[in-house]
């Protein structure tokens, strides 16, 4: 056991190096906006809606990737902030649109400019063939999570297995 841990540390996790540089990426932002009193998360969502249409509430949650209920929480938190609105689609009265206020529109710009001048300070150290097989590698790790449930947990439980780590024996009590 003690020979894997350490084969295993030499190995680069495609997951932990993604992670961390995305945890990065979030704290880089953090520090950048709190003097604007404004978060990674803010701007995320305040980027995903429409500045001038809105966006429908049923919309923004699978735009970012992120649970209903969650998005919800966080909605009602940016409408005291004053950021958003809500309001009734002209069309059909049961849809939510939720558009930006005039400070959630001032705050959206200001994640805006933040995110482009990053791209900007990324596309200076990489060169575009780096970042075109960045993006092909990316797709490719998107394509490998989209069915976690088909051949990968097959072959998960299986190594598990040579473990002796079943579903049954975990999940005793």
């Amino acid at each position: 056991m003690g020979e894997l841990r350490r084969t295993e540390k030499k190995k680069k996790s495609v997951d932990l190096s993604i992670k961390a540089t995305w945890l990065a990426i979030s704290k880089m932002y953090n520090l950048l906006g709190a003097d604007y009193e404004i978060s990674h998360s803010i701007g995320f969502v305040l980027l995903n809606i429409d500045p001038v249409e809105g966006t429908p509430a049923t919309k923004i949650a699978p735009l970012m990737g992120m649970e209903a209920r969650s998005l919800t929480r966080m909605l009602k938190n940016f409408e005291e902030k004053g950021l958003i609105e809500r309001v009734a689609d002209k069309t059909d009265k049961r849809k939510v649109i939720i558009r930006l206020t005039d400070y959630g529109q001032m705050k959206r710009e200001m994640s805006k400019q933040t995110v482009k001048v990053f791209q900007r300070r990324v596309e200076e150290k990489v060169t575009p063939d780096q970042l075109s097989t960045f993006f092909s590698v990316m797709d490719s790790i998107n394509e490998v999570i989209k069915d976690p449930k088909g051949q990968m947990f097959d072959e998960i439980r299986d190594q598990l297995k040579s473990f002796g780590i079943t579903e049954e024996n975990v999940n005793k009590k």
